[in-house]
């Protein structure tokens, strides 16, 4: 079973950012273009993991590296250059691989617009080989018990 919580459980283990679409994310019909969604996930991601003294470099001095193997999107609504958008992150699994949730709201109304999952697994940066299991710093770093 994987270790996960309910996101409204532990306030720490989400964290949010506002960003503005710039004019280069912007396609043809005058909306951001999709792919531009993973770069603001990408974003909030590592305040998330910032937050816990865990972000890329941190990761790498523990000896993991934590590769994306999987991502997920739902596109709910169009978002426009100049929307003032609240990207939020939430480690939901963290047992087995590190799965975190995004949602993308207006920062005005509140309105759902985007909502997404990455799943992440430790790599030992030694040996190159995937870890079937969570590395204990991951759970030092989260104030988590291991299971």
């Amino acid at each position: 079973m994987q270790a996960s919580l309910n996101t409204g459980q532990d306030a720490r283990l989400t964290h949010s950012i506002e960003l503005t679409p710039a004019f280069h994310d912007i396609d043809p019909m005058d909306i951001v273009w999709h792919g531009h969604y993973v770069k603001y996930f990408e974003l909030a991601r590592s305040a998330l993991l910032g937050s816990f003294g865990y972000d890329y470099p941190g990761m790498r001095e523990s000896g993991y590296a934590w590769p994306v193997i999987d991502l997920a999107i739902r596109y709910s609504r169009p978002t426009a250059f100049g929307q003032r958008l609240r990207v939020s992150a939430t480690i939901v699994e963290w047992e087995n691989r590190l799965k975190i949730a995004y949602r993308i709201h207006d920062a005005a109304t509140g309105a759902l617009l985007t909502k997404a999952t990455t799943t992440q697994v430790a790599v030992s940066i030694a040996t190159r080989e995937m870890c079937f299991v969570s590395p204990d710093v991951l759970f030092e770093k989260l104030g988590l018990p291991k299971p």
